[in-house]
This record gives C-alpha cells, structure tokens and sequence, in this order.
C-alpha cells in the first residue's frame, strides 16, 4: 500500500531534490487562522506537512513549540478539532502528505482504535508519536500500520547502531534524524555531522531520511538538503506565527504571510541544494 508520503517521496526522487517538509501547530495562534496558515504551506513550497497536536506537557519541545501548543490549547484546541482541520485542508488539496505529531496522551484518551480510523478517513497519512519507543509497538505502532498509516520514528544522535535496527523496525515513510541532541529550536545543525549520520542510518534502511531539529535559515536548509532526503523546519515558522500576533496574542493581517514568505524563502534554499551539489 502506497501512502501520499511514498509518492511524494517518489516524486522528489524523480525530480532529483530533496523534501521541505514544514511543522506548525495545531490551532496556533487560532483554529481559523491555523488552516489558513497550514492551506497557505504548500503553495509556498513545502512538501510535506507536520501538524503539531498541542499537548500540555511536551517533553521534547523547546520553549517556542511549547508556547505555540500553549496558545493553541488556549484558543480551544483538541484532538478532534485538529481532526477536523485535516478534514478542512483536504477538501482542497488530496496530494500532500500530512503527518500528525505530538505525544500519546491524547491519543491514548481518545481511543486508539477510534483515533486511527478518525485520522485515516480524515486525511491524515502518518503519525509521529516521540515519547512512544519501539518497545511500545504494539501500543499505536502496529495498529497505525494496519490502519494503513505511516509510523514515523525518530533517530537522534545517540541512536547508536545497537539500537538503530529496533528503531527501524516497523518505521515506514521517512526517518526523522534529530540533528542535534537536546530539544527543538535549540542549537544549529552542522552538515558535516548530519552528511555522516544519515549515511549510518542509510546503512540500515532504505526509507527516505529527513532531518529536522536546528534549521532555520535558507542556507542551513540547502546544506542539510545536500545530505539528507529532507530537511524539516519548525521553530523557525512558529517564531514568524508569534512574531505577528499582536498584543493580545491574536492573529493580525500578517499572520498567514509571514509564515508563507519563511516557507517560501525555505524551500528556495532547500530545492538549490542538489543542484548545488551536483
């Protein structure tokens, strides 16, 4: 079975250039200016999407994520209306990957089995879950599998190659490499490092490799592009979201541009990468 992910990535192999794939929140900095923003990403020039789903404790994020799931938890956010959202983005766009990211938690109170088959009739094409380890397989792994989603899994640089096979197991659609070891937003990631830990992963797998964790400018994005089948932005675009938000925390007539124009100026510097290296 072949998920939206599968053929974009088949699609990028085609063209001879890596991936953009773009992170934002979930009702950040409201559910109506989200969909805009996230309707707005693909025209810019991502390639694939990551919504966040806001959560009140999120381990992995740095203060920005963390401040955008907040504004979004705020604003009335939830699972079912990040349901929704998908729902809202597919009745004009059927082709680009949306990939849902966050904790189990609300998954877990959800209902699995009800939150698989809401995800998979609404658009969604695969889940990021970080705090759940290949351990925890049988949990929301397998049945995602099953459901015909794709189960993306996170390598970082302590990933060593002991643990790498279990890691990779029942991975499907990309590998997402944390780039830098700590949390998001927090330091930048160095190509030359990245260049050699995805040819390690490589070693063990044939999906696509993207990296994420520490990009947020054009130049950062072409680097990590030459040596990685995707390069992943998030911190970045939920800066430009707070950045344009008035006093009160609320939307302006600049929302949904300044993400756009980020995005836009991104996927320059990641779509110059092979070129540039070839």
């Amino acid at each position: 079975m072949t998920t939206r992910i599968d053929a974009r990535f088949a699609e990028l192999a085609k063209q001879g250039r890596s991936a953009f794939v773009t992170f934002v929140m979930a009702g950040d900095p409201d559910p109506a200016t989200s969909l805009d923003i996230i309707k707005a990403l693909p025209k810019a020039g991502a390639d694939i999407i990551e919504i966040g789903m806001p959560f009140t404790d999120p381990m992995a994020d740095g203060p920005s994520i963390q401040a955008a799931g907040l504004r979004a938890l705020k604003g009335g956010m939830t699972l079912r209306k990040t349901l929704e959202m998908v729902r809202g983005f597919r009745k004009d766009d059927d082709a680009t990957p949306l990939v849902l990211m966050g904790y189990y938690n609300p998954i877990y109170i959800y209902g699995v089995d009800k939150f698989l088959a809401d995800a998979k009739s609404a658009g969604v094409d695969g889940l990021i879950i970080v705090d759940l380890p290949p351990e925890e397989d049988t949990e929301l792994c397998l049945p995602a599998m099953k459901a015909g989603l794709n189960f993306i899994r996170l390598a970082t640089p302590t990933t060593d190659d002991k643990r790498l096979p279990a890691v990779l197991a029942n991975t499907s659609g990309f590998v997402y490499y944390v780039s830098i070891t700590g949390i998001t937003g927090a330091a930048a990631a160095d190509a030359k490092a990245v260049g050699e830990a995805v040819a390690r992963i490589k070693r063990h797998t044939k999906l696509p490799v993207c990296v994420g964790f520490g990009i947020r400018t054009p130049d950062t994005a072409r680097a990590i592009a030459e040596h990685a089948d995707g390069a992943v932005v998030g911190t970045a675009l939920v800066d430009a979201v707070r950045g344009s938000l008035d006093a009160e925390g609320r939307a302006t007539a600049k929302t949904v541009t300044a993400v756009a124009d980020l995005v836009a100026s991104l996927a320059q510097g990641v779509r110059g990468a092979k070129q540039a290296a070839e």
